[in-house]
């Protein structure tokens, strides 16, 4: 992933964020909320600090037919975004805030799903009074 832009936020205030995702061909991940508690669903967290996520924002799944399930599956394909609303911290100090956080998934195609992941995200956050 290319490393993104310092996003720019004020300290006390609130801040939206839109990560990009971007799936291979031909896969898909399940939605934030999938039918079963089999099905691992997407989740994006962000680690306790300064910044406080009050929001994330999931856009709306498609529901594709699988093999394996008896009812159509509501997933995530191709490219989409996660938005995240974040409270800032009026005590930040002014300057780059790096934010660590995680995005859990499990990609699969139509044969076969690949063992679940967790990647280490870094939002870097340019704040200012």
């Amino acid at each position: 992933m290319p490393k993104p832009e310092p996003v720019p936020a004020k300290a006390g205030a609130s801040v939206e964020v839109k990560l990009p995702v971007q799936l291979r061909e031909g896969y898909h991940v399940n939605s934030n909320m999938p039918p079963d508690p089999y099905l691992i669903p997407l989740k994006l967290s962000w680690d306790a600090g300064p910044f406080t996520a009050f929001e994330i924002v999931y856009p709306k799944p498609i529901l594709l037919k699988l093999g394996f399930f008896p009812t159509p599956v509501p997933v995530f394909t191709g490219k989409f975004e996660l938005t995240t609303r974040f409270k800032v911290a009026a005590s930040v100090p002014p300057g780059l805030v790096n934010l660590p956080g995680k995005l859990r998934y499990q990609a699969c195609n139509d044969r076969m799903c690949l063992p679940p992941k967790t990647i280490d995200l870094t939002l870097p956050v340019s704040v200012s009074r």
